[in-house]
């Protein structure tokens, strides 16, 4: 039996399994069981009220997982899908609360990994997967990332490779009126925003949004080292400080002019937003293996494409200085 048969096999029967997609790996299970629901929160220590995606084959499935949808998430759907974009829309009164957080809306999206698509088109339902990782963690963007997430609890591993975007899926509200972006990610406000051919309002924390979604708590996909970010200047000095004081110190930069031997290590981190995303938590999670006492990271640009970037920089950040 190959990965895929052993992986729908597992997924009929209600067992986990790990998933490749083009943005995070994901914990997937049959998001109409909800046995195998309660298993993914119980194994990332999950809050019971925090929603998780469906992933679904593409858009013809919407409707079994969507009611009232407006011609937005169609036309979002036909541009966009496969890919990083999730839909926030009225869920169909089947969906199970575990999935939806005991809201009455529900997060869609189609994943645009290979493996994935052919195991979604096989599997035919839909399947709940937020990342592969401990609740608040560093998401994981390869195969070896969940086995060292999870070590003997790690499910069945689908490897797909390391994951092309590297941050997790945009999410769009399409409830209540104008479309809102909740969580920047691979699909770019600006491309959602030429499309629709209208302004996104940009909503970053629950109270605002009025609805939960994966990705809007202040404090996520953070790594177990202290991370403490800020501008340039200000990072340099602090880093130099606690390096001078004995600390172990890990300095992540963009810039090539840096001291040599005053850190632990240093990481140049690319200039093209995308490169930069797609290297991102595979870096944090090396640096995390190292024992060191801080991580040190210079903000990168705010200008467009690098939304998604500073988002997750802000929510992993312990301290940020000014």
């Amino acid at each position: 039996m190959n990965d895929l048969d052993l992986a729908l096999a597992r997924l009929n029967a209600g067992a986990l399994v790990a998933i490749p997609t083009e943005t995070v790996y994901g914990l997937a299970a049959d998001a109409s069981n909800p046995e195998a629901v309660a298993r993914i929160f119980a194994l990332k220590g999950r809050p019971a009220d925090h929603p998780v995606i469906v992933h679904i084959a593409g858009s013809a499935q919407l409707t079994d997982w969507a009611q009232d949808i407006p011609d937005t998430a169609w036309q979002l759907a036909e541009a966009f899908w496969p890919g990083p974009l999730t839909l926030i829309l009225k869920r169909q009164p089947h969906v199970l609360d575990a999935v939806t957080g005991g809201q009455d809306t529900v997060g869609l999206r189609a994943p645009a990994h290979p493996l994935t698509s052919q195991l979604l088109q096989q599997f035919g339902g839909g399947l709940a997967a937020p990342s592969a990782n401990r609740f608040g963690h560093v998401s994981p963007t390869t195969a070896q990332h969940v086995r060292d997430e999870f070590g003997d609890e790690a499910p069945l591993v689908l490897d797909g490779g390391p994951c092309q975007v590297g941050v997790e899926s945009t999410i769009v509200s399409l409830i209540d009126g104008a479309p809102k972006l909740l969580r920047p990610g691979g699909i770019l406000r600006e491309q959602i925003e030429n499309l629709l051919g209208m302004k996104l309002e940009h909503h970053q924390h629950a109270q605002t949004a009025k609805v939960r979604v994966s990705g809007l708590l202040d404090s996520h996909y953070a790594p177990r080292t202290p991370l403490i970010s800020g501008p340039r200047l200000a990072v340099r000095q602090a880093a130099l400080l606690a390096a001078q004081a004995g600390q172990r110190i890990a300095l992540i930069t963009q810039s090539a002019a840096v001291a040599d031997g005053v850190y632990s290590h240093v990481v140049t981190m690319p200039s093209e937003f995308d490169a930069y995303a797609q290297r991102l938590y595979d870096t944090l999670r090396q640096l995390d293996t190292f024992g060191l006492d801080a991580l040190y990271l210079e903000n990168p640009p705010t200008n467009a494409g690098w939304l998604a970037v500073n988002d997750r920089l802000r929510r992993a950040s312990h301290q940020q200085l000014n």
